[in-house]
């Protein structure tokens, strides 16, 4: 059993995955929130940047308001959604080799 591991005939692939699913779900968008805080800031480009937006979204109506964080969630459940397909392909790809590697291995 422990062969199959160092030789890569099984892979340890799936439990790590997953553990890097939850990161990239949960983990990310809050460092990427406190990144965007530390360059605004740190870095006057960003920071006018970030004060141009402000001024921008102040002068939106409410309806345009509405429409923008409708527009945002949206993007941002389309993001996690594709984070989510990426991984379980990934671990479908990796589920199949390991059932072609039991069915090969149980031919012999």
């Amino acid at each position: 059993m422990l062969w199959d591991y160092l030789s890569f005939n099984r892979f340890i692939a799936q439990d790590i995955l997953i553990f890097f699913y939850y990161i990239g779900a949960v983990l990310v968008p809050v460092v990427l929130w406190y990144s965007r805080s530390y360059l605004i800031q740190k870095i006057s480009l960003f920071r006018s940047a970030d004060e141009n937006m402000k001024n921008l979204y102040h002068m939106l109506t409410l309806k345009y308001k509405i429409i923008f964080w409708i527009f945002f969630l949206l993007m941002f459940l389309f993001a996690e959604i594709f984070w989510r397909m990426m991984f379980e392909m990934m671990i479908g790809y990796f589920d199949m080799h390991a059932y072609l590697y039991d069915l090969s291995q149980d031919s012999k």
